[in-house]
């Protein structure tokens, strides 16, 4: 067992299944060094969790777990795209968040925290990023939030 695996085991984070594309895309890209992984919403083993739009369905709170589920679908991909091999992880270069919010809603970066936190949790100083979190007028299935990275990895041996 990697290192990484291990501290996934510690902390009590179970990989979700990942489901196909919901579209004609790519849901990760390894380029060079680069793995690129496509937006995650807050859906595990096929059922959505945190719908509708932050500070009125969804609190900042439940916003912030939802970050969580969608960096924790991020983990499922990257671990698939590195076949099961998560310690070939270098960094998380960078991480975007999108929070379907309402117009008012100014909190964005507490709620894309959740994710952030999630991946420093997981991958210490390597999972420090640079990010982005933004508002959205809506996300794709009704989700609250979506997220998406761009990882460093090491190439295949």
């Amino acid at each position: 067992m990697g290192d990484v695996s291990a501290r996934l085991t510690k902390l009590g984070i179970v990989l979700p299944a990942i489901a196909s594309p919901a579209g004609n895309y790519l849901p990760c890209r390894l380029a060079g060094n680069l793995l690129y992984v496509s937006g995650q919403v807050p859906k595990i083993d096929g059922v959505d969790h945190f719908p509708g739009v932050v500070g009125e369905d969804v609190t900042p709170q439940e916003g912030y777990q939802a970050a969580r589920l969608c960096a924790l679908n991020l983990l499922a991909r990257v671990h698939a795209a590195l076949d099961g091999d998560l310690d070939r992880m270098v960094a998380c270069l960078q991480l975007r968040g999108f929070v379907n919010a309402r117009r008012d809603f100014k909190d964005h970066p507490a709620v894309i925290d959740g994710a952030s936190d999630l991946l420093v949790e997981v991958f210490g100083d390597k999972g420090r990023h640079v990010r982005t979190a933004l508002g959205a007028g809506s996300l794709p299935r009704g989700s609250s939030v979506e997220v998406d990275a761009i990882f460093e990895v090491t190439p295949k041996s």
